[in-house]
Order: C-alpha cells, then structure tokens, then sequence
C-alpha cells in the first residue's frame, strides 16, 4: 500500500516558509524550543520528509520548527552559513559545498565546513528503454543517454556511474536537455535509450507501460575495481538492492547505487550536545514519522547515521552511535579521513585566494581546481 504523507501542510501563499508547532510532552532530548530548517522546495521529497520529522518533533518534544524552504543549493546553504537557519535537509550540494565545486567555486564560498547529523539513504540507478537491449553498463556505449544542462548533483552521479564501466561521457552519446522533466521523457518518445534518476520517477511508469518498455541496468555489487572507479568520481556511494519503483518490486528487484538524500546538515561548530539530542530526537520519534512517505522509513538510524556519506559526520552525531554500539572502528576511520580530506581543501582554498586573488573569475575557477586537484592527488 502506499504511504501518504501525514497532515503537516501548513502553507500560507504570502509566507516563504512553513511552520510546525504541535504540543507536546516538554523535551527530555535539550532541543532547542525553537528551531529553524532549510529544505527543497514544497512538495519535493526534502520538504515532505523534513516536515513530517518536523511534526513528530512538535509532538514529541514540544519543539516549534520553521521550514524554510528554497529551490536552489545556494538558498538552503546561505541560511546556514549565516547562522539564520539551525539545519539544512540536503541532497548532493553537501558535496559539493565541502569540496569548492560548481556553485561553490566561487571567491565568496570555497569549501564550507559542514557536518552531517544523518542522511537517508536513496537510490539513484540506470534505467533504459528495453528495446535498446542495454543489458549492462558496458553496453552504453555509443548509446544515447540523456542528461540535463545546469543539473550537476544528477550529471555527476550519471558521470560516475559510467566511470564504474571504465566509460566517460565520450564513450556514449551524451544528449543535453533543457530541463530535468524533458530529460526524463525523452526514453517514452525515443530520444533517448537510457537515463540517470531515481526510481520513482513519474516518467518511469509512463516507460513501464509504453512500447518501449523499461529495464534498469545492474549496476553489481561485488565488483570492487567498479566501486573504485564510481568514488573517485565522488567518494559517497555503496551498493543497494531496491525494491521501490518503476519496474520493481520484492520479486524483481535492482542493484544499483545508494547516496544520501535528504542530509540534515550543521556547521561544523555546532554545539556538540545540541546536535546529540537531534539525533537522539531523530531516533527516538521514528515511529512517528515513519510511514510518512514511501521511503522515509530508510531514517531508521542504523541506516540514516553511519558513513559513506557526503560531508563527514558531526561530533555530537558520532557520540550518539557510539553509545547505540552501531560506530565501528572502520566508520571512525572514514570519518577523519573525510575530515582530513575537506581541511586540506581548505587550506588549498586559502592559499589560491592569497596568490590569484586578480584573476578574472574564470581564471580564478581554473586556478583553483587545478590547486584542488592536486591537492587530492596528494591525500
């Protein structure tokens, strides 16, 4: 059956946010009495799950939560960095956003020093039209995949998907659309054999039952030299089997790649016992969010609070799966060599502002991802 969304809209035409205020048992967690979140827009799958986390929290805890939310990466993070919102419900910005790429190579950005409290687990996968016989990853090549201008968090996930196969962009038809939604259409009306989304996708359905019909390609999980290949691209996904989507089911189900969306996102120095009773909070409520939606039962916190993941993990977060005993020592591990990694960065940052601080812009963008990658090269 499916899920459907708790009672949580309350949205106001001539308000730019949303606000939870439900009563409550007063707080054994020490949340703060009120808080402010950032989130995807209303309607997207960010802002659904945010608010029904927000409304188990009011009930809960007593706990007053106002969704702010915001159709681009730079409108959710802004409030953030700025101290004007508490928590961020991110998709892959969070990556991009420590690592100083894309929107966020710019002279006012540079890598920002986040931290993840946790991150639900989605899956992100191949699907194609079936008459295009691509059986795997291999066989994409020289075959039209559709991609979508200005969309990085999809591209790069698309691009390191191909690099499991040892393929680029080069080795297949690349076909740019406009728009994400025209992109997705394109397999239905034969403009494209194969695409790079989620599974639940409305256009996927539609594939399902067009002539054409719709196959996802196995993307497998014991092929370790694959797995290399896919997280030099970007080191946040790991394998999943899914069940929930177009073409899938319990009896017929697909591998393919987990990453992490939404990710409830802090700066780093957040207070360290503010973000354990969140995560403590998050854990505790589930039963109340829980069948929210279809997927939001993937917040249980033995999914949602341990790594890979984009950013690494906030202090208070760590202490809380420590004491669940669900922190080994291989998580550790990960975690400081994530945090390793976006402090080496940083210092890189600095030292390109210092020495091509007159360059024009796109210079500057040159510069620095030169200094950026070779600063990784080194790690």
């Amino acid at each position: 059956m499916k899920r459907t969304l708790l009672n949580t809209s309350i949205i106001a035409a001539s308000f730019s946010f949303s606000l939870f205020t439900l009563g409550g048992a007063a707080t054994a967690q020490n949340l703060p009495d009120t808080m402010t979140w950032t989130a995807y827009d209303v309607g997207s799958q960010g802002h659904s799950e945010a608010s029904a986390i927000a409304d188990a929290f009011g009930r809960a805890y007593d706990t007053r939560i106002r969704i702010q939310p915001a159709g681009s990466a730079i409108g959710r993070l802004q409030p953030l960095v700025s101290g004007r919102a508490d928590y961020a419900f991110l998709a892959t910005e969070s990556f991009f956003a420590s690592e100083g790429t894309f929107d966020f190579a710019e002279r006012r950005w540079g890598p920002q020093d986040l931290r993840a409290v946790a991150g639900r687990p989605s899956t992100f996968g191949i699907p194609t039209a079936a008459d295009a016989e691509i059986h795997s990853l291999a066989d994409l090549r020289g075959k039209r995949v559709a991609y979508t201008a200005g969309n990085p968090s999809v591209s790069v996930k698309c691009d390191a998907i191909l690099a499991f196969a040892g393929l680029t962009r080069d080795d297949v038809e690349a076909v740019m659309f406009p728009a994400h939604g025209a992109a997705m259409s394109s397999l239905v009306q034969d403009q494209a054999d194969a695409v790079c989304t989620t599974t639940t996708a409305s256009q996927l359905y539609e594939l399902e039952e067009s002539p054409r019909g719709l196959s996802w390609v196995d993307i497998p999980a014991d092929d370790e030299e694959g797995w290399e290949r896919m997280n030099q691209v970007a080191p946040v996904f790991q394998p999943f089997t899914e069940t929930i989507g177009a073409g899938l089911s319990d009896d017929n189900p697909a591998n393919m790649l987990a990453y992490r969306y939404p990710i409830i996102v802090a700066m780093a120095d957040k207070d360290e016992d503010e973000v354990y009773a969140y995560i403590k909070s998050l854990d505790e409520s589930y039963d109340l969010y829980k069948e929210a939606t279809s997927a939001i039962h993937r917040w249980s916190i033995k999914d949602s609070g341990v790594p890979p993941i984009d950013i690494p993990f906030h202090a208070g977060a760590v202490r809380y799966m420590q004491e669940q005993g669900l922190w080994s020592d291989e998580m550790n591990a990960w975690n400081e060599a994530r945090i390793s990694r976006l402090e080496a960065l940083q210092a890189a940052w600095e030292s390109t502002l210092e020495e091509a601080g007159d360059l024009d812009d796109d210079a500057f963008k040159a510069r620095w991802e030169e200094r950026r990658q070779a600063t990784l090269d080194e790690l």
